[in-house]
């Protein structure tokens, strides 16, 4: 994977070469000419690079200043040193300070290539640690969220301007967007991130046990009831519900919810008296709730309650910038997870087959589609072969080899079929001219190869895929339609009207269809 590496050295030939060579590496490099220079440069890009190179001997401030400056601010930045004073007490001192690794002038470009790949691995397996330890501890907050798209920026301005009260939210989105993230930012960047975080399900519930679920049960309230029951109200009291798919809700539900907001007291199941509750209360679902309450299925009272404060979290497909970044965060995240240190990163290409892809199940669905490539991946990269279902579905080239054989190779480009003027004679075998137009679609699969989802990441309705089999069929068979209908199962005269019905009949099919 790519990383961005700061080369500290006063030497302008040495950092020239550093340069060259870390892009050679397929890095980036950004250089600085001494040791408060780089300090400088590291503080103004906040955590935007992933590696330091650094010279030990230097006029203004030294490396070994810079070591002790970036100890003393918790900086957890790994530096590779780098002197041509290669004794061992430099070398002792050097990692004693917290030095990565030390290469000795002139520096060997293996050696360097080596050092930069494991510092990147080491960097990456404690981060994911640090992230796995988090939720423990302070729990996850905007700046964990990985993006760089316009629209998730503004959908964390808004979480972190709402985080600030206690206003009611109701996060939108399709589902795996990550809207329970956005949820749990919020909670813990608002006054109340050392109290409960409740997560409820609504959809999960079975419908006879929701009231018992949110708002708690007394022993003894109706069979089976055998203990007191804590409901999730009172387990999120000084701290926040979320309200996942909040539109699942029975409507007699609906009406405690709207008595919980506004009066923040709620009734247990055979309580003879209310309980007060103080929680914050975020909600979300994946269905337009207005919708919902013109159809009379969701209060239109608690819609207003619910909606103070909307944020849409916009689906994977609209903010594809995103794709790359979270490829690369999973891959170091399962890598280190699955105990496969070996996976270095994914090749470029099977990231563009992914980015074109539009992820209908989002961002659960990409982290699932990345699990399972590393699982599968031998090698040191994930490539496109370890993603068979997404390329088959984008008509990826790999995914067209194995259709038709792994030595054949690929088609030269998609083929088209059209006919401009159809033969005019009819003989006993059945031939019969046919006018095909081109397809409409503007990414066309090869020939013989059907795509089952469309440009919006749906799958495709019945009637287009039925037509372009007939299509590829009439060509397949050149024309003959007795063949036609026979390989398709059906009869020639369904075939001559379905010809109609999709506007491929000439003059002829015509007059074939009235002969039938």
């Amino acid at each position: 994977m790519a990383a961005r590496i700061l080369i500290v050295d006063d030497d302008p030939i040495q950092r020239r070469l550093l340069e060259e060579a870390v892009k050679r590496f397929g890095h980036e490099a950004v250089t600085a000419d001494g040791g408060e220079a780089g300090l400088a440069m590291l503080a103004a890009a906040r955590g935007d690079f992933q590696l330091m190179i650094l010279d030990l001997v230097m006029p203004d401030l030294d490396g070994m200043a810079v070591l002790e400056r970036l100890a003393k601010g918790g900086e957890t930045l790994p530096v590779i040193v780098q002197t041509s004073r290669g004794s061992i007490d430099t070398v002792v001192g050097a990692m004693r300070a917290g030095a990565f690794d030390f290469i000795v002038k002139p520096v060997n470009h293996e050696r360097l290539a080596v050092s930069i790949q494991n510092a990147l691995k080491v960097t990456a397996l404690e981060g994911e640690i640090r992230r796995a330890r988090r939720p423990a501890t302070s729990g996850l907050g905007f700046r964990d969220i990985i993006t760089k798209s316009p629209e998730m920026a503004r959908v964390l301005r808004l979480g972190e301007r709402a985080a600030t009260s206690g206003i009611p939210i109701l996060i939108e989105g399709e589902s795996g967007v990550g809207k329970e993230l956005v949820a749990r930012a919020i909670q813990n960047a608002s006054e109340r991130r050392t109290k409960p975080f409740v997560t409820v399900n609504c959809g999960a519930i079975p419908e006879n046990l929701v009231q018992s679920t949110l708002f708690g049960h007394e022993k003894g309230a109706f069979t089976g009831a055998v203990d007191r029951h804590t409901g999730k109200f009172q387990e999120a009291h000084t701290g926040t519900l979320f309200l996942d798919e909040v539109g699942e809700l029975p409507l007699e539900v609906q009406v405690q919810l709207l008595r919980a907001i506004q009066e923040g007291e709620i009734e247990p199941v055979g309580a003879r008296r209310s309980q007060k509750v103080d929680f914050r209360l975020i909600s979300a679902t994946n269905r337009r709730l207005l919708d919902m309450v013109k159809e009379g299925r969701f209060r239109e009272d608690l819609y207003y309650r619910l909606n103070v404060y909307p944020i849409f979290v916009p689906p994977l497909r609209d903010r594809r910038e995103d794709i790359p970044l979270l490829v690369e965060h999973f891959v170091s995240r399962f890598a280190a997870e699955e105990g496969k240190r070996r996976i270095a990163g994914i090749r470029p290409d099977a990231v563009a087959m992914l980015s074109a892809f539009n992820w209908p199940g989002n961002i659960r669905q990409l982290e699932n589609a990345v699990f399972r490539a590393v699982i599968l991946c031998d090698g040191g990269e994930l490539t496109v072969d370890e993603f068979p279902q997404i390329a088959a579905q984008t008509g990826h080239v790999s995914a067209i080899r194995r259709v038709e054989g792994a030595d054949a190779p690929p088609p030269a480009e998609p083929v088209v079929v059209e006919t401009a003027s159809p033969p005019a004679a009819v003989s006993d075998a059945g031939l019969i001219g046919v006018a095909v137009a081109a397809s409409d679609h503007r990414d066309p699969a090869p020939f013989g190869f059907m795509r089952s989802l469309a440009d919006d990441g749906h799958v495709r309705p019945l009637t287009e895929i039925e037509e372009e089999m007939i299509r590829l069929a009439i060509d397949h068979y050149g024309g003959r339609m007795a063949e036609v209908a026979r390989r398709l199962g059906i009869g020639r005269s369904t075939l001559y009207r379905k010809l109609k019905e999709y506007g491929l009949a000439t003059g002829d099919d015509e007059a074939g269809v009235a002969a039938e």
